[in-house]
């Protein structure tokens, strides 16, 4: 059987191809393997801190120090537990929802997933030593400002019905 110099072309284009789409899988397979790894450097002290903040920390004095009424203290609160956290934004979703169910402020548990997502100390000190102390310490104020506004002003736009929800929701999170 004589080949044309078209369908030689074809299958050469098919088999380069596969080759480097092999080599992409290869490649990303890799990069998995590395995100997975990293993320069980990342994962487990998390959920021990999830597990002991649940079993620790009595309902009552979640509310106490965090809850409607707890004023300042509360928003302080949020704010070293989310400048003190570790590990991706993602992880703070589960600390949330525990802070919720043992009867935090939801505008609290905002303020603490906003810092969390940007005003981390490790976040604070980049910026320091790569945009300088001036810019870092203005935009981090005005970030924590706006954030703080901001998470009351959501708390605000809920109904109690709604906010009774986001509650519920929390309260059958570990059922």
């Amino acid at each position: 059987m004589k080949l044309d110099k078209m369908t030689i072309a074809a299958i050469v284009l098919i088999i380069g191809t596969a080759i480097y789409s092999m080599a992409q899988a290869f490649t990303a397979l890799g990069h998995a393997t590395f995100q997975f790894v990293e993320m069980l450097k990342i994962v487990p002290p998390i959920f021990l801190m999830i597990g002991l903040l649940d079993v620790w920390v009595p309902r009552e004095m979640m509310i106490k120090m965090m809850g409607d009424k707890s004023g300042l203290i509360g928003v302080m609160i949020a704010f070293l537990f989310g400048t003190f956290a570790a590990g991706p934004l993602i992880a703070a979703f589960p600390v949330a929802m525990i802070m919720l169910k043992k009867g935090a402020r939801f505008a609290n548990v905002m303020f603490f997933l906003t810092i969390w997502a940007s005003a981390k100390l490790p976040i604070i000190f980049f910026q320091t030593t790569t945009l300088g102390i001036e810019f870092t310490a203005i935009s981090n104020v005005t970030l924590i400002i706006v954030y703080l506004a901001g998470s009351f002003i959501i708390e605000k736009t809920f109904s109690q019905r709604e906010l009774g929800q986001i509650y519920k929701r929390a309260e059958d999170f570990n059922k």
